[in-house]
């Protein structure tokens, strides 16, 4: 039995064509922003020199046996007591480069955020449609606890959960996820009433189509864009809330520094004046939160109709 199109207003086929012309008319329109186009050059050159951190970094900064404590706290520009390392950027208390410090904590920040929002998005996204379509005890026992969790600080479980189980990468993302999939569960749980009520969905039940065949082709597509714009501005908010919690001492161990853990090494030096071993890890993180915010803002503006003047 044939699947109905997944909305009233639009029966014909999805070809490759058009789908080819949806994506150049998507592009446009995004890429119309001067600081979106900005934003995503930026942020694809943080990604990049992340992912190529081992290829590019000076040293390996928690490689013990490079490190000689005679390069401690160096200034931006110094050269190191043998003359093999120039420190562009100066160097932390343990005679480690900066740059290539900021290069590895980047790398962590950005996995702990990326992979916290996706897995977050995965179970919010989920437990929302399914809340959505079902209704009745499921919707209720699933919007509760969402509601309680939500009427916390996110900060708050963050810490709570993270003193209960320690430090650790997957142990902050874990924190993370239980902290974010409320927001996703209620968006999609919002969109799928929306559509639930549609003549296309109730056509579909009549047919007699399977509900994980209705969800998957019908609300599902229906529902993700503004599970898209959240989930990239949640990219953000997730980052900065890594950095916060190993600012604090119970994010990350030193063993595998992000940048929230580099800004807390170096602010006990602020007052001495070695402003640059909190200054460059800081400005790194101000830039990524700053560009995925304004990547995740033009997502809004394209993906929402209702924002568009044309």
């Amino acid at each position: 039995m044939a699947d109905l199109p997944s909305s009233t207003t639009s029966s014909a086929v999805v070809t490759p064509l058009h789908a080819d012309t949806a994506f150049r008319r998507f592009c446009r329109d995004f890429f119309a922003s001067a600081s979106a186009t900005v934003a995503c050059v930026v942020l694809g050159a943080l990604i990049l020199a992340a992912l190529l951190a081992p290829w590019i970094a000076p040293q390996n900064p928690y490689d013990l046996t490079v490190l000689d404590i005679m390069d401690s706290r160096l200034e931006p520009g110094a050269v190191s007591a043998d003359g093999a390392v120039r420190f562009l950027l100066g160097s932390d208390e343990q005679g480690r480069d900066m740059l290539s410090a900021i290069l590895y904590g980047l790398r962590i920040s950005l996995l702990v955020g990326f992979s916290s929002t996706v897995i977050a998005l995965a179970i919010g996204l989920t437990l929302g449609l399914l809340a959505g379509y079902v209704g009745g005890r499921t919707e209720s026992l699933i919007m509760r606890i969402a509601d309680i969790q939500l009427s916390f600080p996110a900060i708050l479980i963050a810490l709570i959960l993270l003193a209960l189980m320690g430090q650790g990468t997957g142990k902050i993302i874990t924190a993370l996820v239980l902290v974010q999939w409320a927001y996703y569960a209620r968006t999609a749980r919002s969109a799928a009433l929306v559509e639930r009520r549609k003549e296309y969905i109730e056509a579909a039940i009549g047919l007699g189509l399977s509900p994980v065949r209705i969800i998957l082709r019908h609300l599902l597509p229906n529902c993700l864009p503004p599970l898209i714009v959240i989930s990239a501005l949640q990219v953000a908010s997730a980052i900065s809330l890594e950095a916060t919690l190993s600012f604090l001492g119970l994010g990350l161990p030193v063993t595998e520094p992000s940048l929230g853990l580099l800004i807390a090494n170096g602010f006990q030096y602020m007052l001495s004046g070695k402003y640059w071993m909190s200054f460059f890890p800081g400005l790194a993180l101000l830039l990524s939160v700053v560009t995925i915010n304004l990547v995740a803002d033009q997502l809004r503006d394209v993906l929402n109709p209702r924002l568009q003047l044309h």
